[in-house]
C-alpha cells in the first residue's frame, strides 16, 4: 500500500468526521438557529438546512468514501462562502472578537486535494465503480 493511498484515507476521514460534526452541531443547537442566523447575514434561510444537510451526510458519505469527488466539491463551494460571507473581514487569523478564515481555508484545500484524488483504493468508491477493484 502507497503512502499517498494512506495519506488521503487519513485526510479523507478527518474532513469527513469534521463536516459531521459541524452538521450534527447545526440540527442539536437547533436547526431554525442556524436558519435565522443565515437569514441575518443576508443569505436566504433555506439554505441553513442546505448547508447542515450537506454536512450531516456528506460527512458520513466523504468518511466511507462514496461519492468523494462530489462531496468534497460540495465542501469547496461551501468553505468558499463561509470565508467570503462571515470569515473574511475577520482576516486569516481573527481579529480578537472572532475566529479568522484559516481553518475555513484548510478544509477548502483538504477538499480540494480530495476532488483530484477521489480514486483512492481504500474507499468505497474504489470498490464499486472502479474497472480494477483492488
Amino acid at each position: 500500500m502507497k503512502k499517498l493511498e494512506v495519506g488521503t484515507l487519513i485526510l479523507r476521514i478527518f474532513l469527513g468526521l469534521s463536516f459531521f460534526i459541524h452538521g450534527v452541531s447545526k440540527f442539536q443547537n437547533g436547526i431554525e438557529n442556524t436558519v435565522g442566523w443565515f437569514d441575518s447575514i443576508g443569505i436566504p434561510g433555506f439554505m441553513g438546512y442546505i448547508v447542515a444537510i450537506i454536512e450531516l451526510g456528506g460527512g458520513l458519505l466523504l468518511t466511507i468514501g462514496f461519492g468523494t469527488r462530489y462531496i468534497a466539491a460540495l465542501f469547496v463551494f461551501i468553505m468558499i462562502g463561509a470565508i467570503l460571507k462571515v470569515k473574511l473581514a475577520a482576516g486569516f487569523m481573527g481579529n480578537g472578537q472572532g475566529a479568522g478564515f484559516e481553518l475555513d481555508l484548510a478544509f477548502a484545500v483538504m477538499a480540494v486535494f480530495l476532488f483530484l484524488n477521489s480514486n483512492s483504493v481504500l474507499s468505497l468508491d474504489s470498490k464499486l465503480f472502479s474497472k480494477n477493484p483492488q
